[in-house]
């Protein structure tokens, strides 16, 4: 089985990927660690020395390589990764069922604030802007994001919850 977990920064992919990779005995790939390890510097360095457009071009790249590696797997996408390069149609026709990881605005404002430093996208903004952000963004992705096979709702849930309805979902 390969299960794709998509949806916005802040989120939970990552964590939720993990905890969810554990319980069912498969390897966890985050999408963005798996790209800095390729190119040997880190998506932020990506971002500012290479630029936006090379990157979306290698995560396309690498995202067809992991969707076409044998075995099982839990793949963490990066926020905009389904919203470019038509990755979106990629994930939809390949094997792999995808879980949208469904956060309220106000959830992912919160966790963004507490994040700032580790949030390129975020970390130049006032606390005040980043809400008008979040908002304009999410508009912008959620046409990408809704077409993941499973939608879940993470607001006022534990890891716990969510990994056992990620479970449930899949079966």
């Amino acid at each position: 089985m390969k299960i794709i977990l998509l949806g916005y920064m802040a989120s939970g992919k990552s964590t939720i990927g993990k905890e969810v990779s554990k319980k069912l005995y498969m390897n966890f790939i985050d999408l963005d660690d798996y790209i800095s390890e390729q190119e040997k510097m880190s998506v932020l360095e990506i971002f500012k020395i290479k630029g936006e457009i090379y990157f979306r071009r290698i995560e396309n790249t690498y995202l067809k390589e992991i969707l076409n590696s044998e075995g099982n797997f839990v793949l963490s996408l990066g926020g905009g990764t389904p919203c470019y390069a038509n990755n979106m149609e990629l994930i939809k026709n390949s094997e792999a069922k995808s879980v949208y990881i469904k956060a309220s605005i106000n959830t992912l404002v919160a966790r963004l604030i507490n994040e700032k430093s580790k949030r390129p996208l975020v970390a130049s903004l006032d606390n005040e802007k980043i809400t008008e952000f979040v908002a304009k963004h999410l508009f912008e992705r959620r046409f990408f994001y809704e077409q993941a096979d499973i939608t879940l709702s993470i607001d006022k849930k534990t890891i716990e919850e969510i990994v056992t309805e990620i479970r449930i979902a899949l079966h």
